[in-house]
């Protein structure tokens, strides 16, 4: 079977445990016949990590040698092509993209989050660069609505992490029961007062449940500061989770009864466990997961200030028990399988199988 070499460009070799979740699923998903070379922020540790070639994001020289060695570009998945967090961001993967196109490489556009967009320049470049993909798939309806009003073809799917193989975390075992994972990140609308005001709903609600609470940082260098101010204060059985392996992270759901977080690959993960979630929404991504599967949660902004209340509430979805059924999250995979039938259409040599 001829190889083909496909360079593959995200947010990876970064640290953060959703990125590292796309990556895996997008290696998972390849065809066989595709050779992976990754653009990564820490080479070594992908390299290590994944079994695949990598090379600098940042090394202009490395990054051009990646697009002369290869046939194929793809950029994805997650929120690559937004300006709410930086101007750079959709300027670094647009002008990615677009000097592939211009080396003659297919290009992908996989598992897109698009938006937002504020900027008239940003909404520009990436639309000129979106239409220039041999093919594009997106991972929810706003990403969809805006290449449909941009006239770019495109597949819809949910996020493809839905089907990302999971692995067990037997050391879980050795925490009683009940377990609940809580994911927070630092974010303008997570004020001193609000993290205080969850601490405090936190320390309730083990009060009440007698729950092991398991602190899970998916961005470490971030996120490590919040889960050390909030362990000390609970009184039960806590514990701060650091898991590399996205497949783990995946997996560390599967031996929980509850999540509640603000990251969006969290809440995937947790429901596809499938476990009771409870969603602390600070972006539009959140917000459309959560009306999309009916999550219970709150906007960070409308978050209400009691922690008695706070607790009151997760205490109630807690005794429900009501997570999604199996064929909900069949559904899920088996759609979320689409993105890898985007790659299979494209990579794969004629009539090769995808099993």
């Amino acid at each position: 079977m001829e190889k083909i070499r496909a360079v593959l460009c995200g947010y990876y070799g970064k640290g953060n445990g959703g990125d590292e979740a796309l990556l895996a699923t997008l290696l998972q998903m390849l065809p066989e016949n595709v050779t992976p070379l990754v653009l990564s922020g820490n080479p070594h540790q992908t390299q290590t990590r994944y079994g695949v070639e990598t090379r600098d994001r940042l090394s202009a020289f490395q990054v051009l040698s990646a697009l002369r060695a290869s046939e194929i570009f793809i950029w994805g998945g997650g929120s690559l092509i937004q300006d709410a967090t930086s101007a750079l961001s959709p300027l670094y993967y647009s002008g990615l993209m677009g000097l592939a196109q211009q080396m003659g490489l297919k290009t992908i556009a996989w598992a897109q989050g698009i938006g937002p967009l504020q900027r008239p320049l940003t909404r520009a470049i990436a639309r000129r660069t979106f239409a220039g993909c041999t093919a594009v798939s997106v991972r929810d309806r706003a990403s969809a609505a805006v290449l449909q009003a941009w006239q770019i073809p495109y597949n819809l799917a949910p996020d493809p992490v839905w089907a990302l193989d999971s692995k067990p975390v037997p050391a879980l075992r050795d925490l009683p029961e009940p377990r609940v994972a809580v994911t927070l990140r630092p974010h303008p609308q997570l004020t001193p007062q609000r993290l205080d005001n969850l601490t405090r709903a936190l320390v309730l609600f083990q009060q009440a449940t007698d729950a092991s609470i398991l602190l899970l940082p998916f961005q470490p260098d971030i996120e490590m500061p919040i889960a050390q101010a909030i362990g000390p204060q609970l009184s039960g059985v806590s514990q701060i989770i650091m898991l590399e392996d996205p497949r783990v992270l995946k997996g560390v759901f599967q031996g929980v009864q509850m999540a509640i977080g603000m990251r969006l690959h969290a809440m995937i993960m947790a429901a596809a466990a499938p476990c009771q979630c409870f969603a602390l929404s600070y972006d539009p991504k959140v917000d459309q997961l959560m009306a999309e599967l009916a999550l219970p949660g709150w906007q960070l902004a409308q978050m209400p200030e009691d922690p008695h209340l706070l607790s009151k509430t997760w205490l109630a979805h807690f005794r429900q028990r009501d997570p999604l059924d199996a064929n909900q999250i069949q559904s899920l995979v088996d759609r979320a399988s689409r993105h890898r039938d985007l790659l299979h259409q494209v990579l794969a040599p004629d009539g090769q199988s995808r099993d």
